[in-house]
């Protein structure tokens, strides 16, 4: 072999998507957040009355606030966790698509007046 021909490597590194996989993750956490936080305010007062941040919206100021919170904390924890590793993104799509299912049905009234 000359000194311009170079071996390739028959397996090549695999890329790290870590970083892609916490932001689809965080998202169903974030959005099953949304509709369990809107569910247990319409049925507790206490909760109810806690998450009025902003009185003209009530407790939805509240229940959108904490979510997007929860949201853009799970996504900095994964990402710190996961931003150099290859994550299987199929398990982790399949945990995503669940979660963001199971929140359109809690929102969904007549399954959100089963509670």
């Amino acid at each position: 072999m000359n000194a311009l021909q170079r071996e390739i490597p028959s397996n090549p590194p695999a890329l790290a998507n870590g970083s892609g996989a916490a932001a689809i993750l965080s998202a169903g956490i974030g959005s099953f957040t949304l509709a369990a936080l809107a569910i247990a305010a319409d049925r507790s007062s206490g909760i109810k009355s806690a998450l009025i941040f902003y009185k003209p919206t009530g407790q939805l100021s509240g229940v959108t606030t904490l979510a997007i919170l929860i949201w853009l904390v799970v996504w900095a924890i994964l990402d710190f966790r996961w931003k150099k590793k290859t994550i299987a993104l199929t398990k982790t799509n399949r945990i995503a698509f669940v979660l963001m299912i199971l929140s359109f049905l809690l929102t969904f009234p007549p399954i959100a007046d089963l509670f």
